[in-house]
């Protein structure tokens, strides 16, 4: 018996399925069937973002025993409808750059239908969705960076201001907000007064032999509207400084149990214990979405892209421009290559001396991907090669070139003895 030869190309994988169009008020949905004849059926229904209209929508699909879906993600407005069908279907987010329209064509319907077809075709890549879990760890912890990053600027403000007002405390103390700073800034705000006297009460183990010092660098132009501007800023300071360290206590309580994966994580030089919270509220605990660490690399936009035509190696920018564990993963290798002795720091100089310094440092945050990959995956423990893992690299390749043109001279080069 002859088996007929298959000549399609592109066949069917989800038989049932459907495409969304989300916008913020409206969703247009096209649903794929098929009839008992075989025959491809669709239907276009519009819905409104309420919750009670996404259940609405969620039961025609049910109905119609729809098994998966697909949608862009644009912005926040998928996370309402991911919220109403999550484990009743499958649900397939994809980004928008992946599933272009024919131009001059668009209609929010004649998206939906583009989407249900390149889904019906299994043409549509899934991005990853994070359980439950971690997208709430994820939320606290781009919060608690938010609130860092706002903090940091108010600090800055506060040293913009005081220079305004010719003052000088930064200039005397190496932290403006270490106990000391903060204690010159609190009498400034209480309009206490500025005897040498009270500096040296309020001054801390060394800087008290600085009073004097400390004295003439608040002496400046500092008046009520200045002091009205430091109060506000000050308070802000004090709001975001206790809300990070709530952030802080909330995310050690939900990551207990994993307090074993971020202490082993935390053993990679430039990871704490903030941005090992902060790595796996971004990726899992588990990794099972990614099938190798190329796969993860490439998704933070650690690795180069891939762009040949002709048999020629184009730009190999990745498509990854920002993404946060990329940012998170960049920060950690600036801190990881200030460790004397370390792998990654002997690798970084020498990175740099070639590629310059923000190719290195991005390569550095792949390595460390890398190794984060291992020991979240595989449950391995981190091994720091040492500084001098390169150098016996260098000498082994430098002894081999060295045979090999004493070979080509006719000559064999043997070690000599101590």
């Amino acid at each position: 018996m002859t088996k007929k030869l298959d000549t399609t190309f592109i066949q069917i994988v989800h038989p049932v399925c459907c495409g969304l169009d989300v916008h913020k008020k409206k969703i247009s949905a096209c649903l794929i069937t098929v009839d008992e004849q075989g025959n491809e059926q669709s239907e276009v229904k519009e819905f409104g973002t309420f919750t009670n209209e996404l259940l609405e929508m969620r039961k025609w699909l049910t109905d119609n025993n729809c098994p998966i879906l697909a949608m862009e993600s644009t912005g926040v407005y998928w996370r309402p409808v991911h919220n109403v069908l999550e484990g009743f279907m499958e649900v397939t987010l994809v980004n928008a750059r992946h599933i272009k329209n024919v131009p001059g064509r668009k209609t929010d319907i004649s998206d939906s239908k583009w989407l249900a077809s390149l889904l019906r075709h299994g043409l549509l890549k899934n991005s990853y969705i994070p359980p439950k879990e971690i997208r709430q760890w994820r939320e606290l912890t781009r919060l608690r960076r938010t609130y860092t990053e706002s903090l940091a600027d108010y600090k800055r403000r506060i040293h913009k201001l005081f220079e305004t007002a010719n003052i000088k405390i930064d200039s005397v103390v190496s932290d403006l907000f270490g106990v000391t700073g903060r204690n010159l800034i609190f009498l400034l705000c209480n309009e206490s007064e500025l005897s040498i006297a009270k500096i040296k009460e309020n001054a801390k183990r060394g800087l008290k032999a600085k009073s004097e010092e400390l004295h003439r660098s608040i002496q400046g132009f500092f008046e009520d509207h200045h002091r009205f501007q430091l109060i506000g800023m000050m308070e802000m300071i004090t709001l975001f400084e206790r809300r990070v360290s709530e952030i802080t206590e909330r995310m050690d309580t939900l990551t207990a149990k994993h307090q074993d994966l971020l202490d082993r994580l935390d053993e990679i030089p430039g990871i704490d214990k903030k941005s090992a919270q902060s790595i796996v509220s971004e990726i899992g605990v588990t990794l099972d979405e990614f099938i190798c660490m190329a796969a993860l690399a490439s998704w933070a936009g650690l690795c180069p892209g891939n762009n040949e035509s002709g048999g020629k190696r184009k730009s190999g920018r990745t498509s990854v421009r920002s993404h946060p564990f990329k940012t998170i993963l960049v920060e950690v290798a600036w801190a990881a290559v200030k460790k004397k002795g370390s792998y990654y720091r002997a690798k970084y100089y020498k990175l740099k001396a070639r590629r310059g310094a923000k190719k290195a440092i991005v390569a550095i945050a792949h390595r460390i991907s890398k190794a984060i990959y291992n020991i979240i995956k595989h449950g391995e423990t981190f091994m720091d090669l040492g500084e001098d893992y390169l150098n016996v690299q260098t000498k082994q390749r430098a002894i081999k070139n060295i045979k090999k043109r004493a070979k080509q001279l006719g000559y064999e080069l043997v070690p000599c003895e101590n």
